[in-house]
């Protein structure tokens, strides 16, 4: 199944973790080359669908595909070729500590191309990537003597390394300054510009959905409850979104009625 320019597509996928539903008919498409943002409150299943997608998880009930072809059936095979087109940055960066910055960016390359890529080859493609996050030169460094926004753009380097079509990113700027917010920021829009990669980016952070993603998607009560673009975003006026948008609660609405009377 593929419509038109749909890269991915969700549809009408089911999800539980025993009693705890997490989606009821997810409904959603993912347009080649473009910057979708999913966002939503904690622990309504945002990473979930993440590895639904790339096979990590399965689906209850419902259907996900990746360019035409059903992910729910495909054969570990199939899902190995799968991954390898489609790149995880992971929350925390997920680097190994026992080994160098260089050795990290070069672990999936070893892992996936040993027998088709040179070692000046893989030395090559770890010096791009780490050029391509604004890091040159550093391969011998450790993780522990990395800031926790240069871990997080080492692991962006690891994962365009492999130079996949496809890259997810997972809360890529929690625990960040807000400088390295902007500078991860500015990384998502010119990775895109640059190496024309489909991007979904799983975020709570308004400030990165309203400038890294040309769509976005709300997950509320297991389905989308409002996808568009940035300007629909700021204009709607579902009060669910327009609250998460703004950062209010409805028990904050119930504290400013008491503080004022």
């Amino acid at each position: 199944m593929k419509d038109g320019d749909d890269l991915i597509v969700f549809r009408g996928v089911h999800k539980a973790f025993g009693p705890k539903v997490v989606y009821r008919g997810l409904d959603l498409e993912v347009r080649k080359g473009e910057t979708l943002t999913i966002l939503g409150g904690s622990g309504v299943g945002k990473s979930v669908m993440l590895k639904m997608l790339i096979g990590l998880l399965g689906t209850d009930r419902g259907e996900v595909f990746f360019d035409g072809d059903k992910v729910n059936d495909m054969t570990a095979p199939q899902l190995a070729r799968l991954r390898q087109r489609v790149g995880m940055v992971f929350q925390s960066g997920a680097l190994f500590d026992s080994i160098s910055v260089g050795e990290n960016v070069a672990y999936g390359l070893r892992e996936h191309y040993a027998s088709t890529m040179t070692k000046r080859e893989i030395e090559e493609r770890v010096s791009w990537a780490l050029t391509s996050v604004g890091m040159p030169g550093i391969e011998p460094m450790r993780p522990s003597d990395l800031s926790g926004g240069m871990k997080k753009r080492v692991g962006v380097a690891r994962t365009i390394a492999l130079q996949p079509e496809v890259i997810l990113f997972d809360e890529p700027t929690t625990g960040l300054d807000p400088v390295n917010v902007t500078r991860m920021n500015h990384l998502i829009v010119k990775l895109k510009r640059q190496l024309k990669v489909t991007s979904i980016v799983v975020t709570h952070d308004m400030a990165t959905a309203f400038s890294v993603s040309d769509r976005l998607a709300f997950v509320y009560k297991g389905q989308i409850a409002e996808k568009g673009t940035r300007e629909h975003f700021k204009r709607t006026t579902n009060p669910v979104v327009q609250d998460f948008v703004e950062g209010r609660s409805p028990e904050d609405d119930d504290l400013a009625a008491l503080l004022s009377g």
